[in-house]
């Protein structure tokens, strides 16, 4: 047992956040994996779920939508099952949780907000910190931090709050693309993730389109040219010292990695990666020194593109909050690497607690 008593891992998920949907997902996972025969006996787990109004639930709710007894979709703004709204300090009784374990991927979670609250309950919690958490969602920022270390990435272009209102502006931001960066390209919010509100363009004519769709999530874009390449992903944990796994490659059946083929069923996953040792160490490397420059711990994904012509790696982004759905990268790298799912949420723990 942790610390000669059982934990109480308080599990929050859910959120105002485009990935809703994913994070209850991983949440069920985390939970079945906290309650399994090895870890019963070693943790407990109180349940906080946020709608996607932003309202918290209290625990015994909370726990009935990870197990199925109520849906997610049926608690609604300001009228939680004829509760009062919750104030998170006021109504949610955290004081016995031992240690935050937050699955909020995306907007009010995995860009470091719900990071920097729980600070104010002094408990420790699994993942990075605030500036950390910050800095990987942000892929404006991100990149601009890994180009000035001369890590090995895409060709990109950033544009910051311009007002895609304005015609002038939509045709100097077209012409900037058209003259820097070679088709097919993909334009991205910064701050977004699953990629949602990404679009790949071929030509042209499908620019602007592509450019109003990112600038829907977040005025702040990110344009790279798109690259004939595999996708390869490495797990990290860690805290005083980075443990990296074995590196997966994803192959999928769509035009390229969008929300849709990251959650399909059919995508091939393929762990370890057929790549050469010296091109997997490479990969390793370059996956600690860029959570590093990031300062980012605990455990995060961090993605890569291997281009097919040259095998050059390429850095892609981290993610500091990585799913935990069945069908997610990150469990099953660890699995490969000798942690099963029940094994891997205590290693995760024990991180948080340095131990």
């Amino acid at each position: 047992m942790i610390g000669g008593k059982k934990k109480c891992i308080g599990l929050i998920f859910g959120g105002n956040s485009n990935e809703h949907e994913v994070s209850i997902s991983s949440a069920k996972t985390v939970y079945q994996a906290f309650n399994s025969e090895i870890n019963k006996e070693r943790f407990t787990v109180k349940a906080f779920y946020i709608n996607k109004y932003g309202d918290w639930l209290d625990s015994d709710s909370s726990e009935k939508i990870l197990i199925g007894e109520i849906e997610n979709n049926k608690t609604i703004k300001q009228e939680i099952f004829n509760q009062e709204k919750f104030n998170f300090l006021d109504g949610i009784e955290f004081q016995n949780v031992d240690v935050w374990f937050p699955l909020l991927h995306g907007f009010n979670g995995e860009d470091g907000s719900i990071h920097g609250l729980l600070r104010f309950t002094k408990k420790p919690l699994v993942g990075c910190g605030i500036i950390g958490s910050a800095l990987g969602m942000d892929k404006i920022l991100m990149k601009t931090i890994f180009s000035n270390l001369k890590l090995p990435q895409v060709n990109y272009l950033v544009f910051r709050n311009e007002d895609l209102n304005d015609k002038e502006v939509k045709q100097k931001l077209i012409n900037q693309i058209l003259k820097k960066l070679n088709f097919p390209l993909f334009v991205k919010p910064s701050n977004s993730g699953s990629s949602l509100g990404i679009s790949k363009v071929k030509n042209k004519s499908e620019i602007l389109q592509a450019l109003n769709k990112a600038w829907e999530i977040d005025p702040r874009i990110l344009v790279e040219e798109g690259l004939d390449v595999r996708e390869i992903e490495c797990g990290i944990i860690g805290k005083s010292k980075l443990l990296t796994s074995e590196i997966g490659e994803v192959t999928y059946e769509s035009d390229w990695y969008d929300y849709d083929s990251k959650y399909n069923l059919n995508n091939k996953i393929t762990i370890p990666a057929e790549i050469d040792s010296k091109t997997a160490k490479h990969i390793k490397e370059i996956a600690i020194q860029s959570c590093r420059a990031l300062n980012i711990f605990g455990f995060a994904r961090v993605d890569f593109f291997l281009e097919k012509s040259s095998n050059k790696i390429l850095l892609n982004e981290i993610n500091t909050i990585p799913g935990f759905t069945k069908n997610s990268m990150f469990p099953m790298l660890w699995k490969a690497s000798g942690l099963n799912i029940e094994q891997l949420v205590a290693k995760l723990v024990e991180t948080s607690l340095d131990l």
